[in-house]
């Protein structure tokens, strides 16, 4: 009922929308209807008319997603709209319509019981900015909808003048005969009193921040992690700041995740004990259904996948798969290796070292540099990642994470250094904890002007280092659509998976997918697939949308201004297929790993 109802709202806001500014809507086809509609006629009304549409219009979607406050504003406009009608048209018919659209707005106000969704400060100007782009779109229409009463030919530029004089209460310099006049002026002050009055209802509401992880969260999460990080080798990027949690009754379970464009997106496994997974499951879903938010989870594994999918009824998808490498069978001997240890021995000839330590153990003076040169390699002015990024290299809580740096010295420098702002550091790899015995790739930047294969060499210095270290597995990149680009190339593929694979290596251009595949394929890696929870498949263009935002690769400019810290985007790398430094669904050129 309530998309019903939206609808329903969205065709009446644009016929009143269409009444109010052409004139000879009235005397078309449509005229019955529009007749029986508030404010057809008059100044005044064709004023009315105008307002009442865009606020239904943007009324609307509120109403889809079940709003509270949606539904509070249409209950009081609609009566305001049938007043309209009987004191300036005397119509019976239209101030029945509204009351018809209110009659099941009141009889399911039950349904409408949505909590608004977290905002900042910069929703207000975000109002501002799409209300007042309306309002002179639509009072363009108007002031250019009269052009037999119209004195003289006023062009553009005068146009838009008149408009943005009118919305102010000023009048312009487009000049009418007759009562046209006053319509365009009623109308153009109504837009403007519309656009400043919801602008000042926003900035005085009270604040509702996003969800943040606070100390005591963080504190109860890492506790779940050192009990059960072993499970899950996103476990550990649960932890980034950025996010929310919901704790399962017991507190044995917890589930981490963003609102970005109304979708409710978590990342990964559930932390904690399975056991209590359906518990946090429960509240993560009430969550969103309380919020009227779109649930979605991004990288679980198969076990995660089935549980979701048992307790909640959501559907899967495959994503991909994530590349793991078990460090007692790895070693650059063999046919296989050839291309890697070719290319790690060049790199070494070349007076690269290597040097792979536990962050606890990096000076501070050291952590400062590698975090510049890590910025500073960025490679673009957007951070990337989410679900397999941690956001933060060298925090103090991290102690248990490992960095893989690579040095060159410049040859003849008596002090053994090098020119540029962060001396002989020339790459750097970040992984983060998984459980007691493993590792995860986090982060994955070098100088753009160091030799191809200084990922590689890094890898395999950490592989090497990993005895050493207590770690016996190493999650790398994600690789997307894994399983589709390795049939695809087969001998005896059909033709909709040789498409579907082409399709994949088109997008590679902008998104790495071929290349990151063939990149983890090196390592001769262990493949787990990864999946995608949903709820329904005209949610999925709406869910990849706000995966997109997450990870970074689509930044809307004043979310990007009133963003916090994010994860690392992936660095341009060398000849080679390089992995993005964040870890995405895609881990395809900077999407973080699943």
């Amino acid at each position: 009922m309530p998309s019903l109802i939206g609808t329903a709202c969205t065709l009446i806001a644009l016929v009143n929308i269409a009444s109010g500014v052409f004139p000879r809507f009235r005397h078309s086809r449509m005229h019955a209807l529009a007749e029986v509609l508030p404010g057809a006629l008059g100044p005044f009304a064709a004023a009315l008319a105008v307002s009442v549409g865009v606020l239904l219009l943007f009324l609307a979607h509120g109403l889809k997603r079940r709003k509270r406050r949606a539904w509070r504003a249409a209950v009081v406009l609609l009566p305001a709209g049938a007043a309209g009608e009987l004191v300036y048209r005397h119509s019976p018919l239209g101030a029945l319509l509204s009351l018809l659209l209110l009659a099941p707005l009141i009889a399911h106000r039950a349904q409408f019981a949505a909590l608004p969704d977290p905002r900042g400060r910069w929703t207000p100007l975000t109002n501002f900015l799409l209300m007042g782009a309306a309002s002179v779109g639509i009072g363009l229409i108007v002031v250019s909808a009269h052009p037999h009463r119209t004195v003289g030919s006023p062009g553009f530029t005068a146009r838009l003048a008149h408009v943005l004089s009118g919305l102010v209460g000023v009048e312009g310099p487009v000049a009418y005969r007759g009562p046209a006049d006053s319509v365009v002026a009623y109308t153009l002050g109504s837009l403007g009193l519309v656009t400043a009055l919801s602008t000042v209802y926003l900035a005085l509401r009270p604040e509702r921040p996003a969800a943040r992880l606070d100390q005591e969260d963080e504190r109860r999460l890492r506790e779940l992690l050192a009990r059960h990080g072993g499970r899950d080798s996103l476990g550990h990027f649960a932890l980034r700041r950025d996010k929310g949690v919901v704790f399962s009754p017991s507190g044995k379970a917890a589930v981490c995740y963003r609102v970005v464009s109304a979708v409710m997106l978590a990342s990964g496994d559930p932390i904690g004990d399975v056991e209590a997974w359906p518990g946090a499951i429960e509240r993560f879903m009430e969550t969103a259904e309380a919020h009227s938010w779109i649930p979605a989870v991004m990288g679980c594994s198969e076990t995660g996948g089935e549980v979701w999918t048992r307790e909640t009824g959501l559907d899967a998808l495959e994503l991909g798969d994530e590349a793991v490498v078990e460090v007692a069978g790895f070693s650059l001997g063999g046919r296989a290796m050839r291309n890697v240890r070719q290319m790690v021995k060049r790199v070494e000839r070349a007076g690269y070292e290597t040097r792979v330590r536990r962050v606890r153990d990096v000076p501070e003076a050291e952590l400062e540099r590698i975090r510049r040169a890590a910025a500073d390699w960025r490679g673009g002015g957007t951070e990337r990642g989410f679900s397999m990024a941690l956001g933060r290299i060298g925090d103090p809580a991290d102690g248990e994470a490992v960095l893989a740096t690579a040095h060159r010295a410049e040859p003849g420098r008596p002090d053994g250094g090098a020119d540029g702002p962060h001396g002989d550091l020339k790459g750097v790899l970040h992984f983060v904890p998984w459980g007691a015995d493993g590792i995860s790739l986090d982060l994955m930047r070098r100088d753009r002007a160091a030799d191809p294969g200084l990922n590689e060499l890094l890898i395999v210095a950490t592989l090497g280092a990993a005895e050493a270290l207590g770690v016996r597995r190493a999650s790398l990149n994600f690789a997307m659509f894994r399983s589709v680009l390795a049939r695809g190339e087969r001998l005896g593929a059909g033709p909709v998976l040789r498409g579907w694979r082409a399709t994949l290596v088109f997008l590679s251009r902008w998104f790495q997918i071929e290349s990151l595949y063939r990149f983890n394929a090196k390592f001769q890696p262990r493949w787990e697939p990864r999946f995608l929870i949903f709820r329904r498949g005209r949610d999925l263009p709406r869910i990849g949308f706000a995966a997109m935002q997450a990870e970074g690769f689509l930044t809307l400019p004043l979310r990007a201004a009133a963003a916090g810290p994010c994860a690392h985007p992936a660095p341009p790398d060398d000849d080679t297929p390089r992995p993005p430094a964040p870890r995405t669904p895609a881990r395809t050129g900077g999407a973080p790993r699943p």
